[in-house]
This record gives structure tokens, C-alpha cells and sequence, in this order.
């Protein structure tokens, strides 16, 4: 984020649907230049949005795809995929993937992208996490993965702090997705929040193009949750 303040270069993972598509629109009516990074298709037509189709696990490519950015100010890991199971049937590479697609793929972008940041002495990196690394029965996995994003960012925002780059974590209850849809997750249906419904992609957004801009500066090493009052009892 330029320290005049205007909108920067965002890189944004997840860019094709749900909570990543959110971000990266709100990101461009803002002003930002955005480089969506996902798998699948753009679904994105924006002078200012540059399509990177990459597959999030294959460590190599993602670090030459991230070499190959020019200027990055700002960080959203957004990408995502949820596989539940409860123990006697876990599926090891459903675990793999939640780790290299949760972790892996955070940590590579980072290595490539912070230390420019930290030397521009300007920068943001926010990590869409889950409600669910508090730990929740049957999604032991998943669970694991978004409750290592928070040792990374916490680590993260201590290392960087000086430099005046922001590390962050926006962890939603569950959120309506195409993720709700996916036939491997079927066997548990998401809870309602006390709100009475399920969060939405484009408050997560809001929440996550604030930690972006001048405002937040002093925000660092936070696990901000979007609950709908679901921690309230806790």
C-alpha cells in the first residue's frame, strides 16, 4: 500500500469465486490493481484485473508466478477448500491438499512477496482463516491447516512490524459459498449462526479492504473473527 495512501497492486488467491471474488471486487471499485491468482477461469472482466490461471499447489509455479509481479503492496490468501471426516476415516490426501493449498501456498507467497514490502517499509498481507481452528468435530484436517495460518501470521506480523507491513487473519463462520455445495462435505451441513444466516462473501470482503488501507496501520497479529455472534457464549 503506497504510503500517500492511494490503492496499490494487490495479489488476490481465490479470485474466481466465492470469498476471494468478493475481495477482489470490492479491491478494483476501490481502485487497486488486482492479480487474481486461481485454478480456475477468471470470472472477472476489469481493465485493472490481471488473470494468473495457476494451480495454488505446485509450490514451483507459484513461486515463479509470484517472481514475475511487478510493485505488490498487499496480500490476500483467500483460496481455500474444505474435506471433512471424523477419526478411523480420514482421507490423508484430502489433508495434504488443505495443507498445501492453506499453508504451502501462503507461506511461498509471502517468502516472495514480504521482503519487498518490508524494504518499500509499506505493505499488508491478510490470510482468510476459519471459526473452525478453534477445532471442531469431524473436520479435524481442515482444522489444522487454518489453525497453522494463525502461527504464520502472528509469526509474521512480529518479524515485520518495524517495516510497517500488517499481517492479519479474517476467520468467518460459515459463509455462503459454492464450498456449502461440494458434495464432500454433504454428511455435515454448516450451522446457522445466531444472526439466523449464513455470512456473506461481501462482508468478509468490507473487513478485509479496511486491514488493507491506511486506517488499519495499527492493526497487526489479529485473528479478527466474523462470527454472526456464534463466539458470543464462549
Amino acid at each position: 500500500m503506497p504510503n500517500d495512501g492511494a490503492p496499490g497492486h494487490a495479489v488476490v488467491t481465490g479470485s474466481s469465486s466465492g470469498i476471494g471474488l468478493a475481495i477482489a471486487q470490492v479491491l478494483l471499485a476501490q481502485g487497486w490493481q488486482v492479480s487474481g491468482f486461481d485454478l480456475s477461469a477468471p470470472t472477472l472482466d476489469h481493465a485493472a484485473f490481471h488473470a494468473v490461471r495457476i494451480d495454488l499447489c505446485d509450490g514451483a509455479a507459484l513461486d515463479r508466478a509470484a517472481r514475475n509481479l511487478q510493485g505488490v503492496t498487499a496480500l490476500v490468501h483467500a483460496a481455500g477448500v474444505l474435506r471433512v471426516g471424523p477419526l478411523g476415516a480420514l482421507q490423508h490426501d484430502d489433508a495434504r491438499l488443505m495443507w498445501q493449498l492453506h499453508v504451502e501456498a501462503a507461506m511461498r507467497l509471502a517468502d516472495v512477496l514480504a521482503p519487498a514490502m518490508a524494504a518499500a517499509r509499506s505493505g499488508r498481507i491478510v490470510l482468510v482463516g476459519s471459526r473452525v481452528a478453534q477445532g471442531k468435530a469431524g473436520r479435524s484436517q481442515y482444522a489444522a491447516s487454518k489453525a497453522a495460518l494463525v502461527g504464520l501470521a502472528r509469526s509474521w506480523a512480529a518479524e515485520l512490524v518495524a517495516q510497517g507491513v500488517t499481517v492479519n487473519i479474517v476467520s468467518p463462520a460459515a459463509t455462503e459459498t459454492a464450498m456449502l455445495a461440494d458434495p464432500a462435505r454433504q454428511s455435515q451441513p454448516p450451522k446457522l449462526p445466531p444472526l439466523g444466516r449464513l455470512i456473506r462473501p461481501q462482508e468478509i470482503a468490507a473487513l478485509v479492504a479496511y486491514l488493507l488501507s491506511p486506517a488499519a496501520a495499527a492493526i497487526t497479529g489479529q485473528d479478527i473473527q466474523i462470527c454472526g455472534g456464534s463466539s458470543l457464549a464462549q
